[in-house]
């Protein structure tokens, strides 16, 4: 049985003290306790977000890190600092760090590889654009994503690893794959998974999806096979809407 999976990406919003009220706001509501939640919040407010979600069930997430536990890379944060603070997710290869910050597959893979030396659970992002999808490639691209992403990665750790499905097109667009479309996609990447690992790790690893996911329809999402959950953006940003959205 694989518990559902619900993230809210704050991306760069919030400062410290916008942060700490939100996540209050959050956990003083009523949250459905068969869901894990999980926030990612700016790098400046992980460590009082943590202090603020001490004895609660909201899990902790970073938004990017290096593949390096330390060294001469300005302005990057390793993942044995965000450890240190005692995060349990990372995310990893967000369609915006590869269009804005020339992230790819394989520094996706090193990431992922330095996050669960670490301890720390990726939640990788696959997910095609536009164009991709209307040239009827976005099977070959997300496959192909899945292939690069868990070189090196054994199976034993797919149990310790969130895939996060974002079309490229559905994120801050408002535009939403179909709860249909977006199940299939979850589907074949598991399909991808099974044929790296076995039907097991198949069967074990959640899939998310993410893509202007709201309240209205979170539930049409969830009710589908394959997916596991969701990573959500600007409705994870309004404490009413995402606890909605766990809620579901």
């Amino acid at each position: 049985m694989r518990i559902p999976i619900i993230a809210g990406n704050w991306k760069m919003n919030k400062t410290i003290s916008e942060s700490t009220y939100l996540v209050n706001e959050i956990k003083e509501s009523h949250l459905r306790e068969d869901v894990e939640v999980v926030v990612a919040v700016p790098f400046t407010s992980l460590t009082e977000v943590k202090k603020a979600i001490e004895g609660t069930r909201i899990k902790l997430a970073a938004q990017n890190m290096h593949w390096e536990g330390q060294g001469a890379y300005t302005g990057e944060i390793s993942p044995l600092m965000l450890k240190e603070i005692g995060i349990d997710y990372c995310i990893i290869g967000h369609s915006e760090r590869r269009q804005y910050f020339n992230e790819t597959d394989e520094t996706v893979n090193k990431k992922a590889i330095a996050a669960l030396s670490y301890s720390i659970k990726p939640i990788i992002c696959v997910g095609e654009t536009l164009e991709q999808r209307e040239k009827n490639e976005e099977e070959k691209v997300v496959e192909e994503q899945i292939l690069k992403a868990f070189e090196g990665i054994e199976e034993g750790q797919i149990k310790d690893i969130v895939i996060a499905y974002e079309p490229v097109w559905a994120i801050g667009t408002g535009r939403t794959a179909s709860s249909e479309d977006a199940n299939k996609m979850c589907g074949f990447i598991r399909k991808i998974i099974g044929y790296k690992y076995g039907e097991q790790a198949a069967k074990t690893i959640r899939i998310q999806y993410g893509g202007s996911v709201k309240p209205t329809n979170i539930k049409e999402l969830m009710d589908m096979d394959h997916i596991d959950g969701a990573l959500v953006g600007g409705a994870s940003l309004v404490a009413d809407d995402f606890v909605k959205i766990v809620n579901y």
